[in-house]
């Protein structure tokens, strides 16, 4: 089980972020293809995921092991 947020919990019930499976985001805590930091001390990671032809972007807190958000994302562009 993975530790998360409530606002987390709160936007996992939306259609668009239902299908992603917590695997997922473990893999991307696990091995991202790149990891940022943000100005507010949170870690974002990103994964490539064969099964939704996607990039997904998993946003942790400063703790880098908390989920924040998790999203499919349309701009992340490999380097």
């Amino acid at each position: 089980m993975l530790k998360c947020t409530q606002y987390f919990l709160f936007t996992r019930n939306r259609p668009d972020r239902a299908a992603i499976m917590e695997e997922w985001i473990a893999d991307a805590i696990a091995g991202p293809l790149r990891t940022e930091k943000q100005s507010d001390g949170r870690i974002r990671h990103w994964i490539w995921v064969e099964a939704a032809q996607r990039y997904l972007r998993v946003v942790l807190l400063e703790d880098g092991e908390t989920v924040h958000n998790a999203f499919f994302d349309r701009g992340f562009r490999k380097e």
